[in-house]
């Protein structure tokens, strides 16, 4: 399965790719009681595709200091970015929305964090939220993708990453999956990321539905994987929840495929 509107495995054209996890599913590989929290703008809980799977002990809105992720709604639409990645984890399954999350059976948590001033202390208190109860977190966000900037974690967001990574999980460690980034066109090289670049963090980039390197990928040692998004700008992107209930198949750069990763974790987790 790969989260396009139409499966490139029945396309001539288009080489037989995929992520595999129909077999997983097979053997009833879910995701099922793993707890996955999406860190980014917040997360439309009450869409009809992911109410079901939502878990609000792993949800928090950093940015209004309150228990609801919801995001803020304006007329372009600025904040969707959070419930497009929580779709690809954990949409529910079989009701005819706008498709399947990888991990459909996982439950799904939001931190809202990027919607307003985003320092060290807020970074610190979204990657260390609810650690203990956390498995996976997901991140498709990190410095400006300009050819330029070299920055990593402050001191307090560091702590929050190592304490999770050492502590979380009972002691098996939280897993944090981070996008890679989409400055390529931009000369942006993925090892000036601190995030990225992290021991603590699994790097994931994109490949196309071609299966080529795309064009806002960043080349760098730290990518640890990838799976797939858009690539040209004819290709398909990434379907998977909208705003107020809607579906998107708009998805696209690194930040759609590190879900997918972090889907796919929680089904190995589930074994």
């Amino acid at each position: 399965m790969v989260m396009f509107q139409q499966d490139t495995r029945t396309r001539p054209d288009l080489p037989k790719l995929d992520l595999h996890v129909l077999p997983i599913y097979e053997q009833g590989i879910t995701g099922r009681g793993v707890r996955v929290c999406v860190l980014d703008d917040g997360v439309e809980f009450r869409h009809e595709d992911l109410q079901h799977n939502y878990d609000p002990e792993i949800s928090y809105d950093v940015n209004d200091d309150d228990d609801d992720p919801t995001p803020r709604y304006d007329e372009a639409q600025t904040n969707a970015h959070g419930t497009r990645c929580a779709g690809e984890i954990a949409m529910a399954a079989n009701n005819h929305k706008c498709g399947v999350g990888v991990a459909y059976n996982a439950r799904i948590g939001g931190v809202r964090l990027l919607d307003g001033f985003v320092n060290d202390r807020v970074e610190g208190t979204a990657l260390g939220y609810a650690y203990d109860k956390v498995d996976i977190y997901s991140a498709s966000w990190g410095p400006n993708d300009d050819g330029k900037t070299v920055e990593g974690p402050g001191t307090l967001a560091l702590e929050a990453i190592e304490r999770g990574v050492k502590e979380g999980r009972g002691g098996k460690g939280a897993i944090f999956v981070w996008a890679s980034g989409n400055g390529g066109s931009r000369g942006d090289n993925c090892d000036c990321d601190g995030y990225i670049g992290s021991i603590y963090t699994l790097s994931v980039g994109s490949a196309s539905q071609q299966g080529q390197f795309p064009w806002y990928g960043e080349r760098c040692a730290a990518t640890m994987a990838t799976t797939y998004s858009s690539g040209a700008y004819s290709d398909q992107m990434i379907a998977t929840t909208d705003l107020k209930n809607t579906c998107t198949i708009k998805h696209t750069g690194t930040s759609a495929s590190a879900p997918l990763a972090a889907g796919i974790i929680a089904l190995a987790l589930e074994v």
